[in-house]
């Protein structure tokens, strides 16, 4: 299956993010709260001489929490690890992790939530008093060994803060959302972004752009990549109006940002289920997809946008996505 330009996930080609990616927080665009209290809290650590408190950062997926977490580092002078929740799938996992670990250094575990519940609780030691008790050998010739660890900040990230245990929530100190992006501030990245990559943009462009990214950088910096591919073949590598206009078009992202994964969703409630409420699972198996495919990646936006919205009965599309997709609505629907 094709993977969606205007997915906020991750996908193969965005893998130039790292080079585009900035190193302080003067220069990384937007979050202005969450940013102005790192600030605060990462010079107070310092004039301390003491390591930054554990750092939680959540929220939809593509808002930066990875950038976040390697501005933290370069703002302390400190390396960062990398791990990811997924990996660690056993104590010896995470045991190999935080060996590495010099005093101070930060580490970083993205999708923290994937981690298994007894893995959870092994790092909590580890995150209070830098200690490390795992169980080594089999069954009959097991003992516990106590590592020390020498002081340091763990930076989680997570898309499902609720599906953190209430213990490992509350071992951070810090604890940060990330909020969709406004189309101003998305704007100043796509005009960022241009610098970077030295491919010039009109500022109505970057403003077109910024409207059809869904509130989220990854898909304000993909857009601008593909288009950047039409400009420089189509015509002479400048990115006006015009050319972006048609470039999206040709893309399949219309002006809210919608692609055609967006509008089958929303036509299968309106067509199969007359406007809904229709539940979940019922939507799920009339578009093929899974319940937690649709509730993770495809809702979030059509909620925010007010094309969608949950009720207690199930899912129901308002007068606002009829509008947008032209469909007559029935008399006394709403």
């Amino acid at each position: 299956m094709e993977e969606r330009i205007v997915t906020n996930y991750k996908i193969k080609e965005d893998n130039f993010e790292k080079t585009i990616r900035p190193d302080s927080l003067d220069e990384y665009i937007g979050q202005t709260e969450a940013k102005g209290n790192l600030e605060v809290f990462i010079k107070a650590s310092k004039l301390r001489e003491e390591v930054l408190d554990h750092v939680l950062l959540y929220g939809p997926p593509g808002l930066g929490k990875t950038t976040l977490a390697h501005i933290i580092a370069n703002e302390l002078e400190r390396n960062i690890k990398t791990a990811s929740g997924p990996s660690i799938e056993k104590s010896g996992d995470l045991a190999a992790v935080l060996s590495t670990l010099e005093p101070g250094d930060v580490l970083f575990i993205d999708e923290i939530h994937r981690m298994p519940r007894f893995i959870e609780e092994i790092l909590y030691p580890a995150m209070e008093d830098f200690t490390l008790d795992i169980i080594i050998g089999s069954d009959g010739q097991s003992r516990s060994l106590k590592i020390d660890l020498p002081p340091f900040t763990l930076i989680g990230s997570t898309t499902r803060a609720g599906d953190l245990s209430s213990p490992l929530r509350d071992r951070f100190g810090i604890v940060l959302k990330l909020q969709y992006y406004t189309e101003e501030e998305l704007y100043k990245i796509v005009k960022r972004t241009s610098r970077v990559l030295n491919c010039e943009i009109s500022d109505d462009a970057a403003l077109e752009l910024a409207k059809r990214s869904r509130g989220t950088p990854r898909i304000a910096n993909r857009l601008f990549k593909r288009v950047r591919d039409f400009a420089m073949v189509e015509g002479d590598g400048h990115i006006d109006l015009a050319i972006c206009k048609d470039s999206l078009a040709r893309l399949g992202v219309d002006n809210l940002g919608l692609d055609n994964t967006d509008y089958n969703l929303l036509e299968s409630i309106i067509n199969k289920f007359n406007g809904g409420p229709v539940g979940i699972d019922a939507l799920a198996s009339s578009i093929g997809e899974e319940a937690t495919t649709i509730e993770d990646v495809y809702e979030p936006f059509l909620l925010q946008l007010g094309l969608l919205k949950r009720t207690s009965r199930g899912r129901m599309v308002t007068e606002m996505a009829y509008k947008h997709l032209n469909i007559k609505v029935e008399d006394g629907l709403f």
